[in-house]
């Protein structure tokens, strides 16, 4: 189990050394380029070449439509630059690595919600950087983006900690600075400006957490674009976006009416950019500027978070108790079971993993949740590892259910292993062996890394019994 951080000198070490290297070492080097007057295409090229996958996505994002409305092709680096221009590319390049060093775990909900407010924040920012600067409007682009990098590589890299912070947050009436405090032993903002400042980002440091300062357009591009895409959530005729549309539209020279238009613009932008930029998933999370539309977004926003159902939880259960004498087939025992913990109990992401290939495996037999179809193709684990022994082996064996993430679960942590985390994600989960009698099945698993909430004592319960329940039928079935 990693050591726990607190703190914001622990926060960098841990951040730095053991989660984000390679994103901080291709920033930094971008970055370094945009100080350079005397920057090569080559140099930009090489930064970018060294990784194949990052070579390959920002020609993918150089040829779409958005950055390249000619289509004329672009093979290589240097022709990117050639056409679609320098800083653009840069900008490609920087963007791409944050996603990928990102979202390529299982992404909490928290940090795709953020991420989508960081690209809506950037394009706001440097379109109303347009108007008022001659230069500089990649550069407004880039430090908007960066704007909440210590939030957003907490809510990527922390783990346990983060399911920590999740339960804090909701506890009634909860003060969010104090409550991070609390968990982190510093706050976002001085997170932020620690890890801009040891990934040497100097320029970009200053104007993605400067103040509301006119004097300086860059740094107040960065405030109005940031606080739009904030003000934006609540809707577009919110009190808070009047008064922010004010102070563009005397940034700008706009009028309201332009400004309004603009600044809905620039929103559409940014889903565009968002999907460019290979990151779909976060389309959804941007306002949306169609009124009917803005209405259904904010709607599911509120219903976004899986709520459990205890009628549709005792009915499945109940169901279940029935098909122990009754003679029900095995595939309506596990549909039964995964609706009721999905929709029953609330629990965002079930899988139940089944011993096959003359049980020398644990393979995935049903699944159910936003972006687990693929556990049915991806998810293999030996049955037996003495050299690595892991989680799902141990609760098979010792026909134990466990609540893993919580204090009672952590002289077990080592046995969720590096393979579990990269296919399931870091945080609680549930875990269970269904056996038939004295026959070995499987292995059942379930957490709401999705959303990112701390799982619940009563979840736990109601988890457990649908285990048992599932033994019960299958057994039933074995016999018949």
């Amino acid at each position: 189990m990693p050591e726990r951080s607190h703190g914001l000198q622990s926060w960098i070490d841990r951040l730095n050394q053991a989660e984000l290297p390679a994103l901080a070492a291709v920033v930094q080097d971008l970055q370094r380029l945009a100080q350079q007057d005397s920057a090569s295409v080559q140099q930009l090229a090489d930064v970018l070449l060294r990784d194949a996958s990052l070579t390959s996505k920002v020609l993918r994002v150089g040829n779409s439509v958005y950055y390249n409305p000619s289509q004329e092709a672009i093979k290589t680096i240097s022709r990117a630059i050639v056409l679609i221009g320098f800083e653009n590319v840069r900008l490609i390049g920087l963007s791409v690595s944050l996603i990928d060093g990102l979202l390529t775990r299982t992404p909490r909900e928290q940090l795709q919600m953020l991420l989508a407010r960081s690209f809506h924040a950037a394009v706001q920012a440097r379109n109303i950087a347009g108007y008022a600067l001659s230069g500089h409007a990649e550069e407004v682009f880039i430090a908007a983006l960066l704007h909440h990098l210590g939030e957003l590589a907490f809510w990527g890299c922390a783990g346990e900690q983060a399911d920590e912070l999740v339960a804090v947050l909701e506890r009634p009436g909860v003060d969010v600075d104090e409550a991070v405090r609390e968990v982190l032993g510093t706050s976002f903002r001085q997170l932020t400006q620690a890890l801009l400042k040891s990934w040497n980002l100097g320029e970009t440091a200053s104007l993605a957490q400067a103040g509301s300062n006119q004097h300086d357009p860059a740094a107040y591009a960065v405030q109005l674009g940031v606080r739009i895409s904030e003000a934006a959530l609540d809707g577009w005729d919110c009190a808070e976006m009047e008064e922010v549309l004010a102070k563009v539209a005397s940034f700008t020279a706009l009028t309201q009416e332009e400004t309004l238009q603009q600044v809905l613009a620039s929103a559409e932008e940014a889903v565009k950019v968002a999907s460019t930029f290979g990151a779909s998933k976060l389309c959804r999370l941007i306002p949306n500027t169609d009124p009917e539309q803005i209405r259904l977004q904010q709607e599911e926003r509120r219903a976004r978070l899986l709520q459990p159902d205890l009628l549709l939880m005792q009915q499945a259960l109940q169901d279940l108790g029935l098909m122990v004498s009754a003679r029900a087939d095995v595939g309506l025992v596990l549909d039964t079971l995964l609706k009721g913990l999905h929709r029953g109990v609330g629990l965002e992401r079930v899988m139940l993993t089944v011993l096959a290939d003359g049980q020398s495996r644990f393979r995935a037999k049903r699944v159910v949740g936003e972006d687990t179809q693929h556990w049915l193709e991806d998810f293999v684990l030996p049955a037996e590892q003495t050299e690595q022994p892991h989680i799902f082996s141990y609760v098979l064996r010792h026909r134990e259910a466990i609540w893993m993430g919580v204090p009672a679960s952590y002289n077990l942590a080592e046995l969720v292993t590096q393979p579990i985390r990269r296919s399931l994600g870091s945080g609680m989960f549930f875990i269970a062996p269904i056996v038939a009698g004295t026959r070995e099945i499987g292995v059942l698993y379930a957490d709401s890394r999705l959303s990112g909430r701390a799982l619940r004592h009563e979840q736990f319960v109601a988890f457990q019994r649908f285990t048992q329940l599932t033994g019960r039928c299958l057994e039933a079935i074995s016999k018949r």
